[in-house]
């Protein structure tokens, strides 16, 4: 069998879909692990984690199964990380990315499991993922009140991109904003540090509190958000992924990487959509080639990750802050839209949205766990009323 060098196509579209994923959200991943209590080196091992979890079995499941499988980190389980309320240890924040990660590889291995998890209502996954994501959203524009010139400068080159090159948007109001920051002079890198990818092991603790409120939202969030959309993305690019072995070995990248700092590896939609499509490779059969090459791309940045994460480290609040909430913006309207469309479900939908967006901590445990509780509750007084009026009726029949 002879090699052929992939096209140029194939190289273009891993390069945009790794730097759009990466440059995207690691402010996100970065203010995450802040909120946790990671130190610079301890986050900088976990993007260093992550990435080469990403490159490596992504890798492996391209070159495998013979088809672009393409990996990314938990956006919307770095959103609830980073707007935990708890007051976590960074070893018992490892206990949380460890359960998390367990319960996507048994998730995976029982097959009874698996289609338990499809009959969670996407409405109500949907609703908890966007009340996780809406005070992140809301804290753009309070942070006008500090910088209005910061935001309205983002802002306007995300509105425009989005209209002209919405694949770049991301990537151009991030530019826009550093940019700006340099030019105000507001951006003071270290003098030293670690430049290249290191890892730095930390022994887990597990906490019972934090993995009712995080580990076991942060599964789920993963699960309905991430990783069912990237089977999805698959099989529309007429592949026949096989779900239960990816879905045990993103878990597996997850678990093997968790020790490391990292919060979760799963499968990618946006930017597996760049990768899956004819335009990066005509050839089908050999587009696999494609998901290898994104893979090295992020192992390369997995060589310079502390460096990253220094710049990001490095930059005034206010910029974190309105970069985050304009990277989740279309991720909370694609859960606005879910939690909203068939209207069987909107009252145990909005429900839960409600509930995790208000913060509410009760007994340790945190807002997303009980939005997901008020909303199930919500499903089992629908489900007994109706139940009582089709006994009703058999009854006068």
């Amino acid at each position: 069998m002879t090699f052929r060098m992939p096209p140029v196509t194939a190289w273009s579209a891993a390069l945009i879909a790794a730097l759009i994923g990466f440059g995207g959200t690691v402010a996100l991943v970065v203010q995450a692990m802040k909120v946790l209590g990671a130190s610079p080196e301890q986050t900088g091992s976990a993007v260093t984690a992550l990435c080469l979890s990403i490159g490596l079995a992504g890798a492996a499941m391209s070159i495998g199964l013979r088809m672009p499988v393409v990996l990314a980190w938990s956006t919307p389980g770095a959103a609830l990380l980073a707007g935990t309320t708890a007051q976590l240890s960074w070893p018992a924040a490892v206990g949380v990315f460890v359960v998390a990660a367990v319960l996507a590889i048994v998730l995976g291995l029982i097959p009874a499991l698996g289609r338990l998890a499809e009959k969670i209502p996407s409405t109500v996954a949907s609703a908890m993922l966007a009340g996780v994501l809406l005070p992140f959203c809301l804290t753009l524009f309070r942070t006008a009140a500090v910088d209005p010139v910061l935001v309205g400068v983002i802002l306007a080159v995300f509105l425009a991109a989005r209209r002209r090159a919405p694949l770049y948007a991301m990537l151009l109001a991030l530019t826009a904003g550093v940019a700006l920051t340099l030019a105000r002079g507001g951006l003071s890198l270290p003098s030293s540090g670690q430049v290249l990818g290191m890892l730095a092991p930390q022994a887990p603790a597990f906490q019972p509190a934090a993995i009712i409120s995080l580990a076991l939202p942060l599964f789920l969030v993963t699960l309905v958000s991430q990783n069912l959309p990237g089977l999805v993305v698959l099989r529309t690019a007429g592949y026949h992924p096989p779900a239960r072995p990816l879905l045990a070995g993103v878990g597996l990248a997850s678990l093997l990487a968790a020790p490391f700092g990292a919060h979760g590896v799963n499968l990618a939609a946006i930017t597996a959509a760049i990768c899956t499509n004819p335009e990066a490779h005509p050839d089908a059969a050999r587009r696999w080639m494609v998901g290898v090459i994104y893979a090295g791309v992020y192992l390369l940045l997995a060589l310079f990750s502390p460096f990253l994460v220094g710049v990001f480290l490095a930059l005034p609040h206010a910029v974190i802050a309105a970069l985050t909430g304009l990277a989740l913006i279309p991720a909370l309207l694609g859960a606005l839209e879910s939690m909203l469309a068939p209207g069987a479900d909107r009252d145990p939908a909005i429900v839960t949205f409600l509930a995790t967006a208000s913060g509410v901590s009760l007994l340790g445990v945190g807002s997303a766990f009980w939005g997901l509780t008020a909303g199930f509750l919500a499903l089992g007084v629908r489900a007994l009323l109706r139940r009582g009026a089709r006994a009703k009726r058999a009854g006068s029949t």
